[in-house]
Protein backbone atom coordinates (compact mmCIF):
# COMPACT_ATOMS: atom_id res chain seq x y z
CA UNK A 1 0.00 0.00 0.00
CA UNK A 2 1.29 3.45 -0.96
CA UNK A 3 1.14 5.31 2.34
CA UNK A 4 2.16 8.63 0.77
CA UNK A 5 -0.84 8.43 -1.57
CA UNK A 6 -3.16 7.62 1.33
CA UNK A 7 -1.76 10.46 3.43
CA UNK A 8 -2.07 13.04 0.65
CA UNK A 9 -5.66 11.96 -0.01
CA UNK A 10 -6.49 12.11 3.70
CA UNK A 11 -5.08 15.63 4.08
CA UNK A 12 -6.92 16.89 1.00
CA UNK A 13 -10.25 15.39 2.09
CA UNK A 14 -9.76 16.69 5.64
CA UNK A 15 -9.19 20.23 4.39
CA UNK A 16 -12.21 20.23 2.06
CA UNK A 17 -14.70 18.45 4.31
CA UNK A 18 -13.35 20.37 7.30
CA UNK A 19 -14.52 23.65 5.75
CA UNK A 20 -18.07 22.27 5.65
CA UNK A 21 -17.87 20.87 9.17
CA UNK A 22 -16.57 24.16 10.57
CA UNK A 23 -19.43 25.97 8.83
CA UNK A 24 -21.97 23.58 10.37
CA UNK A 25 -20.38 23.96 13.81
CA UNK A 26 -20.30 27.77 13.57
CA UNK A 27 -23.96 27.88 12.57
CA UNK A 28 -25.02 25.65 15.45
CA UNK A 29 -22.88 27.24 18.16
CA UNK A 30 -23.81 30.83 17.27
CA UNK A 31 -27.40 30.54 16.01
CA UNK A 32 -28.62 27.19 17.37
CA UNK A 33 -29.35 26.13 13.79
CA UNK A 34 -28.45 22.83 12.13
CA UNK A 35 -28.34 23.94 8.51
CA UNK A 36 -29.61 21.04 6.40
CA UNK A 37 -29.55 23.34 3.35
CA UNK A 38 -25.76 23.13 3.19
CA UNK A 39 -26.07 20.55 0.41
CA UNK A 40 -28.18 22.94 -1.67
CA UNK A 41 -25.74 25.82 -1.05
CA UNK A 42 -22.90 23.50 -2.08
CA UNK A 43 -24.59 22.61 -5.40
CA UNK A 44 -25.69 26.21 -6.03
CA UNK A 45 -22.10 27.41 -5.53
CA UNK A 46 -20.82 24.88 -8.03
CA UNK A 47 -23.25 26.15 -10.66
CA UNK A 48 -22.32 29.75 -9.85
CA UNK A 49 -18.65 28.94 -10.45
CA UNK A 50 -19.53 27.05 -13.64
CA UNK A 51 -21.57 29.98 -15.02
CA UNK A 52 -18.73 32.38 -14.19
CA UNK A 53 -16.23 30.16 -16.03
CA UNK A 54 -18.45 30.25 -19.13
CA UNK A 55 -19.63 33.87 -19.15
CA UNK A 56 -16.94 35.87 -17.34
CA UNK A 57 -13.56 34.15 -17.27
CA UNK A 58 -12.03 30.74 -16.69
CA UNK A 59 -9.25 32.28 -14.60
CA UNK A 60 -8.86 30.40 -11.29
CA UNK A 61 -9.37 33.52 -9.15
CA UNK A 62 -12.62 34.38 -10.95
CA UNK A 63 -14.03 30.84 -10.73
CA UNK A 64 -13.13 30.47 -7.06
CA UNK A 65 -14.47 33.92 -6.16
CA UNK A 66 -17.72 33.19 -8.01
CA UNK A 67 -18.18 29.95 -6.06
CA UNK A 68 -17.49 31.64 -2.72
CA UNK A 69 -19.78 34.61 -3.44
CA UNK A 70 -22.56 32.34 -4.68
CA UNK A 71 -22.24 30.31 -1.48
CA UNK A 72 -22.48 33.50 0.61
CA UNK A 73 -25.59 34.50 -1.35
CA UNK A 74 -27.11 31.06 -0.77
CA UNK A 75 -26.40 31.40 2.95
CA UNK A 76 -28.18 34.76 3.03
CA UNK A 77 -31.20 33.26 1.24
CA UNK A 78 -31.39 30.46 3.81
CA UNK A 79 -31.06 33.03 6.60
CA UNK A 80 -33.96 35.08 5.21
CA UNK A 81 -36.19 32.03 4.83
CA UNK A 82 -35.26 29.77 7.75
CA UNK A 83 -33.74 31.96 10.48
CA UNK A 84 -35.10 35.50 10.51
CA UNK A 85 -38.83 34.59 10.51
CA UNK A 86 -38.65 31.92 13.22
CA UNK A 87 -35.55 32.48 15.37
CA UNK A 88 -37.64 33.82 18.28
CA UNK A 89 -40.39 31.20 18.00
CA UNK A 90 -40.81 28.18 20.30
CA UNK A 91 -38.93 25.00 19.32
CA UNK A 92 -36.70 27.01 17.00
CA UNK A 93 -34.03 24.27 16.48
CA UNK A 94 -36.64 21.78 15.26
CA UNK A 95 -38.48 24.36 13.15
CA UNK A 96 -35.21 25.51 11.58
CA UNK A 97 -34.12 21.92 10.91
CA UNK A 98 -37.36 21.24 9.02
CA UNK A 99 -37.22 24.61 7.21
CA UNK A 100 -33.64 24.15 5.99
CA UNK A 101 -34.38 20.57 4.92
CA UNK A 102 -37.35 21.85 2.90
CA UNK A 103 -35.17 24.56 1.31
CA UNK A 104 -32.64 21.89 0.37
CA UNK A 105 -35.24 19.63 -1.25
CA UNK A 106 -36.94 22.45 -3.15
CA UNK A 107 -33.64 24.06 -4.13
CA UNK A 108 -32.16 20.84 -5.48
CA UNK A 109 -35.26 20.20 -7.55
CA UNK A 110 -35.09 23.76 -8.89
CA UNK A 111 -31.46 23.22 -9.93
CA UNK A 112 -32.46 19.97 -11.63
CA UNK A 113 -35.29 21.75 -13.48
CA UNK A 114 -33.15 24.69 -14.62
CA UNK A 115 -29.78 23.07 -15.40
CA UNK A 116 -30.91 19.54 -16.21
CA UNK A 117 -29.52 16.25 -14.91
CA UNK A 118 -26.27 16.32 -16.88
CA UNK A 119 -23.23 17.04 -14.71
CA UNK A 120 -21.01 20.06 -15.41
CA UNK A 121 -17.27 20.27 -15.01
CA UNK A 122 -15.15 23.20 -13.87
CA UNK A 123 -11.83 24.16 -15.47
CA UNK A 124 -8.68 23.00 -13.70
CA UNK A 125 -7.81 25.76 -11.26
CA UNK A 126 -4.34 24.64 -10.23
CA UNK A 127 -2.83 23.43 -13.49
CA UNK A 128 -1.47 19.97 -14.20
CA UNK A 129 1.81 19.43 -12.35
CA UNK A 130 3.23 17.44 -9.47
CA UNK A 131 5.26 18.48 -6.43
CA UNK A 132 7.72 16.41 -4.43
CA UNK A 133 7.22 17.20 -0.72
CA UNK A 134 9.56 15.22 1.54
CA UNK A 135 9.50 12.36 -0.93
CA UNK A 136 5.70 12.40 -1.32
CA UNK A 137 4.42 13.15 -4.83
CA UNK A 138 1.41 15.47 -4.55
CA UNK A 139 -0.69 16.48 -7.55
CA UNK A 140 -1.51 20.12 -8.21
CA UNK A 141 -5.22 19.78 -7.50
CA UNK A 142 -4.63 18.18 -4.08
CA UNK A 143 -1.99 20.70 -3.05
CA UNK A 144 -4.00 23.65 -4.35
CA UNK A 145 -7.20 22.47 -2.64
CA UNK A 146 -5.45 21.95 0.69
CA UNK A 147 -3.66 25.30 0.63
CA UNK A 148 -6.78 27.20 -0.49
CA UNK A 149 -8.87 25.72 2.32
CA UNK A 150 -6.19 26.40 4.94
CA UNK A 151 -5.65 29.99 3.77
CA UNK A 152 -9.35 30.87 3.73
CA UNK A 153 -10.00 29.26 7.11
CA UNK A 154 -7.01 31.11 8.58
CA UNK A 155 -8.29 34.43 7.23
CA UNK A 156 -11.76 33.76 8.64
CA UNK A 157 -10.42 32.85 12.08
CA UNK A 158 -8.20 35.97 12.11
CA UNK A 159 -11.21 38.08 11.11
CA UNK A 160 -13.27 36.55 13.92
CA UNK A 161 -10.52 37.37 16.42
CA UNK A 162 -9.79 40.93 15.31
CA UNK A 163 -12.93 42.50 13.84
CA UNK A 164 -15.96 43.77 15.71
CA UNK A 165 -18.38 41.59 13.74
CA UNK A 166 -16.16 38.59 14.31
CA UNK A 167 -16.12 39.24 18.05
CA UNK A 168 -19.92 39.47 18.00
CA UNK A 169 -20.06 36.04 16.37
CA UNK A 170 -17.68 34.65 19.00
CA UNK A 171 -19.82 36.15 21.75
CA UNK A 172 -22.89 34.46 20.25
CA UNK A 173 -20.96 31.17 20.18
CA UNK A 174 -20.03 31.47 23.86
CA UNK A 175 -23.39 32.58 25.22
CA UNK A 176 -26.14 33.77 22.84
CA UNK A 177 -28.46 34.89 25.64
CA UNK A 178 -25.83 37.06 27.31
CA UNK A 179 -24.78 38.42 23.90
CA UNK A 180 -28.32 39.55 23.14
CA UNK A 181 -28.61 41.16 26.58
CA UNK A 182 -25.54 43.37 25.98
CA UNK A 183 -26.94 44.58 22.67
CA UNK A 184 -25.57 42.22 20.02
CA UNK A 185 -28.27 41.91 17.37
CA UNK A 186 -29.25 38.31 16.76
CA UNK A 187 -30.65 38.98 13.30
CA UNK A 188 -27.66 41.04 12.15
CA UNK A 189 -25.25 38.43 13.46
CA UNK A 190 -27.32 35.75 11.75
CA UNK A 191 -26.69 37.40 8.37
CA UNK A 192 -22.94 37.48 8.98
CA UNK A 193 -22.83 33.87 10.16
CA UNK A 194 -24.91 32.51 7.29
CA UNK A 195 -22.95 34.45 4.66
CA UNK A 196 -19.68 33.30 6.22
CA UNK A 197 -20.64 29.63 6.44
CA UNK A 198 -22.19 29.76 2.97
CA UNK A 199 -18.89 31.01 1.58
CA UNK A 200 -17.17 28.01 3.19
CA UNK A 201 -19.62 25.69 1.42
CA UNK A 202 -18.89 27.57 -1.81
CA UNK A 203 -15.16 27.06 -1.43
CA UNK A 204 -15.62 23.35 -0.69
CA UNK A 205 -17.83 23.01 -3.77
CA UNK A 206 -15.26 24.57 -6.10
CA UNK A 207 -12.42 22.50 -4.65
CA UNK A 208 -14.31 19.19 -4.80
CA UNK A 209 -15.42 19.94 -8.36
CA UNK A 210 -11.75 19.60 -9.35
CA UNK A 211 -12.13 15.87 -8.74
CA UNK A 212 -15.88 15.33 -9.15
CA UNK A 213 -18.56 17.24 -11.06
CA UNK A 214 -21.23 19.85 -10.46
CA UNK A 215 -24.73 18.35 -10.41
CA UNK A 216 -28.10 19.22 -8.85
CA UNK A 217 -27.66 16.70 -6.02
CA UNK A 218 -23.88 16.86 -5.71
CA UNK A 219 -24.15 18.46 -2.27
CA UNK A 220 -25.87 15.54 -0.52
CA UNK A 221 -22.75 13.47 0.13
CA UNK A 222 -20.64 16.46 1.28
CA UNK A 223 -23.49 17.44 3.62
CA UNK A 224 -23.49 13.96 5.15
CA UNK A 225 -19.71 14.04 5.55
CA UNK A 226 -19.76 17.56 7.00
CA UNK A 227 -22.39 16.57 9.57
CA UNK A 228 -20.44 13.39 10.34
CA UNK A 229 -17.28 15.36 11.02
CA UNK A 230 -19.15 17.90 13.16
CA UNK A 231 -20.69 15.08 15.21
CA UNK A 232 -17.40 13.23 15.65
CA UNK A 233 -15.57 16.39 16.68
CA UNK A 234 -18.42 17.71 18.80
CA UNK A 235 -21.24 19.82 17.36
CA UNK A 236 -20.40 23.45 18.03
CA UNK A 237 -16.65 22.95 18.53
CA UNK A 238 -14.40 24.42 15.83
CA UNK A 239 -11.24 22.64 17.11
CA UNK A 240 -13.30 19.46 17.32
CA UNK A 241 -14.34 19.90 13.69
CA UNK A 242 -10.69 20.09 12.69
CA UNK A 243 -9.88 16.90 14.62
CA UNK A 244 -12.96 15.18 13.19
CA UNK A 245 -11.99 16.21 9.65
CA UNK A 246 -8.57 14.59 10.03
CA UNK A 247 -10.10 11.36 11.39
CA UNK A 248 -12.84 11.12 8.73
CA UNK A 249 -10.41 12.06 5.95
CA UNK A 250 -7.96 9.36 7.04
CA UNK A 251 -10.79 6.84 7.34
CA UNK A 252 -12.03 7.60 3.83
CA UNK A 253 -8.57 7.44 2.30
CA UNK A 254 -7.75 4.12 4.01
CA UNK A 255 -11.13 2.56 3.21
CA UNK A 256 -10.95 3.58 -0.46
CA UNK A 257 -7.47 2.10 -0.78
CA UNK A 258 -7.96 -1.11 1.20
CA UNK A 259 -11.62 -2.01 0.60
CA UNK A 260 -12.99 0.20 -2.16
CA UNK A 261 -15.00 3.40 -2.40
CA UNK A 262 -18.32 1.60 -1.96
CA UNK A 263 -17.45 0.85 1.67
CA UNK A 264 -16.56 4.42 2.69
CA UNK A 265 -19.93 5.39 4.16
CA UNK A 266 -20.21 2.06 6.00
CA UNK A 267 -16.88 2.45 7.80
CA UNK A 268 -17.53 6.14 8.32
CA UNK A 269 -20.79 5.58 10.19
CA UNK A 270 -19.32 2.68 12.17
CA UNK A 271 -16.58 5.07 13.28
CA UNK A 272 -19.14 7.73 14.22
CA UNK A 273 -21.12 5.22 16.29
CA UNK A 274 -17.94 4.07 18.05
CA UNK A 275 -16.87 7.64 18.88
CA UNK A 276 -20.33 8.63 20.14
CA UNK A 277 -20.54 5.51 22.29
CA UNK A 278 -17.27 6.46 23.98
CA UNK A 279 -17.82 10.24 23.98
CA UNK A 280 -21.49 11.13 23.37
CA UNK A 281 -20.61 14.81 22.91
CA UNK A 282 -17.87 14.12 20.40
CA UNK A 283 -14.11 14.18 20.73
CA UNK A 284 -13.76 17.82 21.75
CA UNK A 285 -17.37 18.86 22.03
CA UNK A 286 -19.02 20.35 25.02
CA UNK A 287 -22.32 21.80 23.97
CA UNK A 288 -22.89 25.36 25.08
CA UNK A 289 -24.32 25.25 28.59
CA UNK A 290 -26.64 28.06 27.66
CA UNK A 291 -28.26 25.81 25.05
CA UNK A 292 -28.69 23.00 27.56
CA UNK A 293 -30.64 25.24 29.95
Amino acid sequence: MNWSFVLSNAITLACIYGTLAIGISLTWSSLGLVNMAFGFIFALSGYGAWLASLNISAQPAVVMAAGILTGALGGLIVCLLAFIPIHDKPNFPLRALIATLAISLVGNQALLWYFGPRAKSLPRLFGNWNADIFGVIVTSDKLGASLSAVVLLTLILLWMRSSRRGLEIRAMMMNPHAASIVGIGVRRTGFYVMALTGSLAGLASVLLAQTYYVAPFSGITPLVKGLSIALVGGLGSVPGAVIGAVIIGLNEALTSTLLGGQYVLITQFLLIILVLLVRPRGIAGLLDKAREA
